[in-house]
């Protein structure tokens, strides 16, 4: 689904490649070009920017800016209002300077109007750009179908990149790009900064566009960081799905091990919006490692036990006093383990992979709540409810994939 069936054009290092990026305003267009250029920067590569958005105000300031902060060359001008000349004469500047990336940034729009696409038409004539990349924000849902056409139909559409992925958008709109376009989605921008931007893979995308969480991710977490002694340990109880409080310790150990934090919560079907909020990491490290010391005046009993009445008021006032602090503290810990205990529960039954056996596990698509992410029109594109199936059945058994999430079965 993800797979327009060709490659977009890849710039070859040491050659000039004219890259020009085009999309809406408000999409994160003028950022991610910088994301784009920095990303090849730290590979090696000569990248420069030009700026041929003289519509918006503060566009040039914007992308000299970021160019600056990540040391990248730019052209623009404050004077000149051609949009055209200004990427002719900055592409040729770059050019004789055997800059290997030239990246134009072109004017956005608030909707799709004429004289964007008569602009783009133009800038794209004069530059001759070996790729056009397509910037679409991730929330936009349904009329992400109908936008990405539009560009399509007025310029060369080679690839797509998904911004603001950060948030709760699920990126269907995604889908809806590659069928509009026919064109891959290669990069995924994750949040403001400038490494918040990755290569796009289809499976983890595809895994968390289904609120499955990046199974393939947390796997791979865990094999890099739970010691490989307790690993099996770990997946056997995973898959049985009692969670004692024991194993919310064990994994709270290795949360605070796993490096930024959020980033290994987000993995998780159901994890990250609580106890995780996005930009408040320090806080709930804090969090866990208070909940720890309370743990450290459990007795074995109430730590293996997976029964949350056990938990009764003297036993939560003999913790509290224990670990120094207050009972309501206890309590909202209690809370927070028959949370997870009930996520966790739903992992009953799930066939753990070995390491490298991920794409089993990524393939493990339940169709019904495929077709219901799917946007419309990209479901009609497959055939509907048939289409999909078929394909399901042609990434994996679907039984397999069914059985793996306790869908017991064909449906």
């Amino acid at each position: 689904m993800l797979d327009p069936g060709k490659p977009a054009f890849t710039p070859k290092k040491g050659k000039t490649s004219v890259v020009m990026f085009v999309g809406l305003q408000g999409s994160g267009k003028t950022t991610t070009c910088t994301k784009y250029a920095y990303y090849h920067q730290k590979k090696g590569w000569k990248p420069a920017l030009v700026c041929a958005d003289t519509f918006r105000a503060g566009a040039f300031d914007q992308l000299k800016q970021n160019a600056t902060k990540a040391k990248i060359p730019f052209y623009g001008s404050y004077m000149e209002s051609d949009p055209v000349k200004i990427a002719v004469e900055g592409v040729e500047r770059f050019k004789k300077e055997n800059c290997d990336l030239v990246i134009v940034d072109t004017s956005g729009r608030h909707k799709q109007e004429a004289a964007l696409f008569e602009e783009m038409r133009q800038v794209s004539e004069a530059t001759k750009p070996d790729l056009v990349i397509f910037v679409m924000d991730s929330s936009i849902g349904q009329a992400a179908f109908d936008q990405a056409q539009a560009f399509k139909q007025s310029v060369a559409v080679g690839a797509v990149i998904v911004t603001k992925m950060d948030g709760h958008a699920k990126g269907g709109g995604a889908l809806s790009a590659v069928a509009a376009t026919k064109s891959p989605v290669i990069f995924i921008g994750t949040g403001e900064h400038m490494d918040e931007f990755e290569v796009f893979d289809v499976k983890p995308f595809v895994s968390r566009l289904l609120g499955m969480g990046d199974w393939s991710g947390f796997m791979d977490k865990i094999h890099e960081v739970v010691p490989m002694d307790q690993q099996p340990e770990l997946l056997q109880k995973l898959s049985e799905g009692n969670f004692t409080l024991r194993i919310m310790y064990e994994q709270f150990q290795n949360i605070l091990k796993m490096g930024p934090i959020g980033q290994v919560f987000s993995m998780l079907p159901g994890f990250s919006a609580e106890l995780m909020p996005k930009g408040r990491e320090k806080e709930s490290q804090a969090k866990i490692k208070r909940y720890m010391t309370m743990m450290d005046s459990m007795t074995n009993e109430e730590l293996d036990s997976s029964n949350p009445k056990l938990m009764n008021e003297s036993r939560m006032m003999r913790i509290a006093r224990g670990s120094g602090r207050h009972i309501r503290e206890v309590m909202e810990m209690m809370e927070e383990y028959k949370r997870l205990a009930k996520i966790w529960s739903k992992m009953k039954g799930l066939k753990i992979p070995k390491k490298g056996e991920m794409s089993a596990l990524s393939r493990n698509m339940n169709a019904q709540h495929m077709s219901k992410v799917l946007p419309p029109q990209m479901l009609k594109q497959i055939g509907g409810m048939g289409g999909l199936q078929n394909l399901m059945k042609q990434m994996g058994s679907t039984k397999d994939m069914m059985g793996m999430f306790g869908g017991g079965g064909d449906k």
